[in-house]
């Protein structure tokens, strides 16, 4: 796989292993909540080949791992992770494009996304753009299926290369084995088994984006609903609209030190959906459920922007993130969480349901 990304490096050829980072490396450091305590060890892997190994040889070991990419969609517990931590930092982009079927791309886990959707704008690739501005690695995108503005990247993948943990060989996971469903997929539901080492997209040729469907994003773009618009500037579109939501990353703006959404839009039952307020959002959904928002739940059960005890507090541009104001742990953000959830379900009987991985705590 070769380097393709402008501004990323390529791996050098290692005649050695991975050399470990001893002495108490505080994972606080490696995420976007700057929330974690330490890990016992790291490693970090630069080639798919080195991520494999270090891999088995610790599942070999019975060594507890925890694979960690961009660290914008986890939590991990004030105490750390007793065992070794994988840093991934596998790079490399592979293309193959045909008139009929597309552009065919192959890109290493350890990719970072957003240089990816603005890459594939610049060749002229369309179905990332709606997606530009989420934080993270390629890898971790099949594990949520990571959406934004009516689209998401089940949509778009062909093909998951990884590592199987239960039995030590590479597998090849096509989409109707991905269990890809709303914010999750078989890589979630069986959390640990399957190790992402690349995901193959297949997207269309053109500078157009795909048809619009989410309405905010086709009121700033004064277009209907289903229309299309420049890949181009449906990107600075989402960009704007995730910057006024502190959802792009800035170091000097505290309301960007989350983890993105930290609840899901709940899906219900019609029935259940019937017992919310007139003015609820609802949307119908293929299978036959309703997703309402968990923002106007949040913000309905009597939270306000910037609402919060100290420096765990909701972003002051959107109430579905929780953000560290500096010097906030763990602990701090889960007691927020936990308060929220139990206000909305003692006034609306709904459970939200978080969105980033739990890495020792609960909530």
């Amino acid at each position: 796989m070769r380097p393709a990304l402008a501004g990323l490096r390529r791996p050098e050829p290692a005649d050695m292993r991975p050399e470990p980072v001893e002495g108490r490396e505080i994972l606080a450091d490696h995420t976007t909540l700057r929330v974690g305590g330490p890990a016992r060890r790291m490693i970090a892997v630069e080639t798919e080949a080195e991520l494999v190994e270090a891999v088995r040889d610790l599942d070999a070991a019975s060594e507890p791992v925890l694979v960690l990419g961009g660290g914008s969609n986890v939590l991990i517990g004030d105490d750390g992770f007793d065992g070794t931590v994988v840093k991934i930092t596998t790079r490399g982009l592979d293309e193959d494009t045909a008139a009929c079927s597309g552009a065919v791309i192959t890109v290493a886990a350890g990719e970072l996304w957003d240089p990816l959707v603005s890459y594939a704008i610049e060749r002229g690739w369309s179905g990332l753009e709606a997606m530009s501005g989420i934080p993270g690695l390629v890898g971790a995108t099949p594990i949520q299926n990571v959406g934004a503005y009516g689209a998401e990247v089940s949509e778009l993948i062909s093909m998951v290369r990884t590592l199987d943990r239960s039995t030590g060989q590479l597998k090849t996971l096509f989409p109707v084995e991905c269990g890809f469903g709303y914010r999750t997929s078989r890589f979630r539901s069986d959390p640990g088994r399957f190790l992402v080492l690349s995901v193959t997209f297949q997207l269309r040729l053109g500078s157009m984006s795909q048809p619009i469907r989410y309405p905010e994003l086709a009121r700033t773009l004064g277009v209907d609903v289903g229309q299309r618009a420049s890949a181009a500037e449906v990107r600075q579109a989402v960009l704007a609209l995730r910057t006024a939501k502190g959802m792009v990353l800035a170091e000097d703006d505290h309301d960007t030190w989350s983890a993105g959404s930290f609840f899901t839009n709940p899906l219900l039952s019609p029935a259940k959906a019937l017992t919310l307020p007139a003015d609820a959002p609802r949307f119908k959904q293929p299978d036959g459920t309703v997703k309402t928002s968990a923002a106007w739940l949040i913000e309905r059960a009597g939270f306000a922007k910037g609402y919060g005890h100290g420096v765990a507090r909701l972003s002051g541009k959107h109430t579905l993130a929780l953000t560290n104001r500096g010097g906030a742990t763990a602990a701090d953000l889960l007691s927020l969480a936990r308060e929220i959830r139990a206000r909305v379900s003692a006034k609306f009987g709904i459970e939200l349901v978080p969105e980033p991985v739990l890495v020792g705590c609960e909530l």
